[in-house]
């Protein structure tokens, strides 16, 4: 049977991540997953550890939105913002253009960067790792033009310049060597390569006021907004349709490329999608990063909380560090997974829908609203960290409490 499109697209949303997630939760808190226990006693434990780590870190709780700028800021300085503040934009939308391209091509370097690499970022003379060091030597690239074919025009990525990527340009500006080896550099560059490749490909969607570029998209989203406001899960929609073909092929139906999606065979359907769990985490990481962009070019963004939290080794690893997940066979923390094993897709899936409990705890712990207080806050504020501080102070090298086999574009 030919499954039916809706079914099909269904699959591209964060509701659907949610839901079934859920599903797969309440499974497990009847004791029916094949690898894990819950233990939902222990969330009061992951979620003081949260509210310690967001009063640390933010004692007045004003936390900004879980997203890559909250990277560019280092030793104090947010340097993106002096980056654009001293160039001279056309208007609003040209800068918010610029900030998509450098979101984008971001968000696609943000996997793991392995416990090896690090960033000898030239303005500080620090060396910085993980997705900090992602970050800071993404944008050092960015601001040199690399993703630019336009010399005169370095701020911005385009078609042209990213199908001509090569691992040699990545490793010179991501100062890869033997001595400090990053994690999937052909997988990055892979990335941004079918990046340029997916923009070339849909000008109708990338090109509307420029040659094709990832930052065309705005414009997309920004003619679809009814009355300059758009709802966060429909712009992640936009990016899984969109950006969707810049994934490795890993499953598809009805010729729709479904991203980071994989089998679970607990969730059962009266349809094509029995047995899917979409997970869509660096798509959605990639939406919460597109939220500021969309309110420089003027727009409101709404329902963030319609996002879910992110199916990734720090909010996952929070988990297990505190006892709310437990490993059914104790043999499986020391062996590592491939990304699509029924383990590692039980684990993310109920790391989604655990993350939305311990947001409704921190939240009444601090007397503050869904408003107040968005998933995308909590999770700054916030999981993230918690799930990195508590991973340092019971493993020397900080390393997650799951080791998952990468290639760079999936974490």
């Amino acid at each position: 049977m030919r499954p039916e499109p809706a079914a099909v697209l269904s699959l591209l949303s964060a509701a659907a991540v949610r839901e079934r997630a859920h599903r797969l939760l309440a499974r497990g808190l009847d004791g029916g997953l094949d690898h894990f226990r819950v233990d939902p006693g222990k969330l009061d434990d992951a979620a003081d550890l949260t509210i310690a780590i967001t009063r640390a870190a933010y004692p007045a709780l004003d936390v900004p939105f879980h997203s890559r700028w909250r990277h560019f800021v280092a030793g104090g300085e947010d340097r993106w913002d002096r980056i654009q503040r001293a160039h001279d934009w056309r208007d609003a939308s040209d800068r918010a253009r610029a900030e998509f391209d450098l979101a984008i091509v971001s968000v696609l370097l943000d996997a793991g960067a392995g416990p090896d690499w690090s960033y000898l970022d030239p303005t500080s003379g620090a060396r910085v790792g993980r997705s900090e060091g992602l970050a800071l030597a993404s944008l050092d690239m960015f601001t040199a033009g690399a993703f630019s074919s336009e010399p005169r025009r370095p701020l911005r990525a385009d078609a042209a310049a990213l199908q001509q990527m090569s691992s040699e340009s990545l490793c010179r500006h991501f100062q890869v060597d033997a001595g400090n080896p990053l994690l999937g550099v052909e997988g990055r560059v892979a990335l941004l390569r079918r990046l340029g490749a997916t923009v070339a490909a849909a000008p109708g969607i990338f090109a509307g006021t420029d040659t094709p570029r990832p930052g065309g998209l705005l414009d997309r989203l920004t003619a679809s907004a009814g009355n300059r406001s758009i709802a966060a899960p429909a712009v992640l929609s936009e990016v899984l349709r969109h950006l969707g073909p810049v994934w490795p092929s890993r499953l598809e139906l009805a010729g729709v490329p479904l991203g980071d999606c994989w089998r679970h065979p607990a969730l059962t359907t009266d349809d094509a999608t029995s047995g899917l769990m979409p997970l869509h985490k660096l798509s959605q990481w990639l939406t919460y990063s597109l939220l500021e962009p969309l309110q420089t070019a003027g727009l409101a963004v709404t329902d963030v909380d319609g996002l879910t939290g992110l199916a990734e080794y720090r909010n996952g690893g929070l988990l297990i560090d505190t006892g709310v997940l437990a490993f059914r066979d104790p043999a499986d923390a020391r062996r590592a997974h491939e990304v699509g094993s029924t383990l590692v897709v039980e684990w993310r899936a109920l790391t989604v829908a655990l993350l939305d409990r311990i947001a409704d705890i921190v939240r009444q712990r601090l007397s503050m609203n869904a408003e107040a207080l968005p998933l995308a806050k909590v999770l700054q504020g916030g999981t993230w960290a918690a799930g990195r501080h508590i991973a340092r102070r019971l493993r020397p090298d900080g390393s997650p409490p799951l080791a998952v086999v990468s290639d760079g574009t999936v974490f």
